[in-house]
């Protein structure tokens, strides 16, 4: 139960970015009308956020888009059932998810992107990265596993005990208040992501290893992922050692001191130096 104590009571209200977007809408995407946002004037590949469960844009990016809309433009989602985006007859799938941002790229007009994605944003970046590899210039993968075994175990038993009650009154809850169009839908967001998370998803190594873009693993050292699968998902996606003889690689491991699931995303000092160092590097994995 430590993962619901921490979901209801950790930090503060989550922020909203400074920032204003310079656009904003809802794109007609596979049944979905998606809301998205558009922060940054300078050119460049554009950097895709996908945010994480129960949250909206502000929870999970409200402070990290002013500096990563500093040198790029980001499009700034919100995905099915969460923030100002409507749910649908639909479960909730890595899969589906990854689908719909597909899907909104064509819309937007943007042929490739680098992607960001957090939790559960972070396992749709990855199908999107195996579902539609076009979509994607470079990935951030911040806090996700590819197998359920790369999840502490105490997080799959929390989940299956979680009620909209427990989360009254936290971050989550009040963003999601303020934002959704249809309110009552809460309870049935949890059962959503619930029934997701009691199902095995276990994607094949080999999946993992085709992907050709860049990637930066990102997770906390008291995350929810399991370090030593972090190493393992680094490794399949072009990480290596050795990188004085061999030549660094040109996906990257980070893993964040002090740091749990939900306080990885308020750590905008070390984020701000790691994520634009990764997004600016040049070179590809050879793999």
């Amino acid at each position: 139960m430590k993962f619901i104590v921490t979901v209801i009571f950790c930090l503060s209200a989550g922020a909203v970015s400074a920032e204003e977007p310079i656009k904003k809408g809802y794109a007609p995407v596979n049944g979905l009308k998606m809301y998205y946002e558009v922060y940054g004037t300078k050119t460049g590949t554009p950097l895709l956020l996908l945010h994480g469960a129960f949250s909206g844009i502000g929870t999970s990016f409200g402070e990290l888009i002013p500096f990563l809309s500093k040198d790029r433009p980001v499009i700034a989602v919100e995905m099915q059932g969460h923030g100002r985006t409507a749910d649908i007859d639909r479960a909730i799938s890595c899969e589906a998810l990854a689908d719909d941002a597909s899907a909104l790229l064509k819309y937007l007009q943007v042929p490739s992107a680098d992607v960001f994605g957090y939790s559960l944003g972070a396992g749709a970046a990855l199908q999107l990265a195996i579902r539609h590899p076009e979509n994607v210039h470079k990935l951030i993968l911040t806090s996700v596993s590819y197998t359920v075994e790369g999840v502490f175990p105490e997080l799959t038993a929390g989940m299956s005990q979680l009620t909209p009650a427990m989360l009254e009154g936290s971050p989550f809850k009040r963003e999601y208040d303020s934002l959704a169009p249809r309110k009552q839908d809460f309870a049935l967001l949890v059962d959503k992501l619930k029934t997701l998370n009691s199902k095995k998803q276990d994607w094949s190594a080999e999946d993992i290893k085709r992907i050709k873009a860049p990637a930066l693993v990102m997770i906390g050292d008291a995350d929810i992922i399991q370090p030593e699968h972090a190493v393992k998902m680094y490794k399949l996606l072009g990480g290596h050692g050795l990188g004085d003889m061999m030549g660094l690689p040109a996906s990257q491991l980070a893993i964040l001191p002090g740091t749990s699931h939900i306080s990885i995303m308020h750590q905008r000092s070390l984020l701000s130096l790691i994520i634009p160092a990764f997004l600016d590097a040049a070179g590809t994995n050879t793999k």
